[in-house]
């Protein structure tokens, strides 16, 4: 992995995304999630957000102009690929590695937003993928290069307010990546 351009672990994490969105069915949408205020359709409508405001930081804009969660989509696969669409072209551009870019937390160059980023993904992805029975669906090796960035920059002893997760969730030493990165985030595995 290429320490230097986090492009290519955040489009895995996309890709991992994508591939749990798309296969996301109908009658999963009223399941609880991790995240106690979304059911699968509203995380599925946060990532669409998510995927929105991603691709408006990485050009400069502000993400806090789009809403936490996109409502009224009824094909939730295709608009994620036309968002994606828009991102991938984004990421195209090497000149978004030093791009400023103003995030919810704080304004970073491109190439650390797109690391930061890569972590909301994958933390997501292990909601969807815990919601909807599909664990096992999930790359490892993910979780297991943004776990130490995550631990970094998301503090252990303030959460809540601007941090939104709730407090660390102990696991073993020996626990997944994936079940490492969801006990950080307050998620319990």
């Amino acid at each position: 992995m290429n320490n230097t351009d986090p492009r290519p672990l955040f489009v895995r994490a996309l890709d991992q995304t994508q591939q749990l969105v798309d296969t996301t069915g109908p009658d999963t949408l009223d399941l609880p999630t991790p995240c106690d205020e979304y059911d699968v359709r509203t995380l599925l409508g946060h990532l669409l957000t998510v995927s929105a405001r991603i691709d408006l930081a990485l050009n400069g804009g502000d993400p806090l102009t789009i809403p936490v969660v996109t409502t009224g989509v009824d094909d939730v696969p295709a608009a994620w690929k036309e968002r994606r669409v828009s991102l991938d072209e984004t990421l195209a551009d090497n000149a978004v590695l030093g791009r400023v870019c103003t995030l919810p937390w704080g304004t970073l160059p491109g190439a650390a937003a797109i690391a930061a980023y890569t972590g909301e993904l994958a933390t997501h992805a292990w909601d969807l993928a815990k919601a909807t029975g599909r664990l096992d669906q999930l790359d490892q090796d993910i979780a297991a290069h943004v776990l130490p960035m995550v631990r970094q920059f998301v503090p252990a002893d303030v959460r809540g307010g601007h941090v939104p997760f709730g407090p660390v969730v102990p696991v073993a030493d020996d626990a997944s990546p994936y079940d490492q990165l969801a006990g950080w985030q307050g998620r319990r595995p």
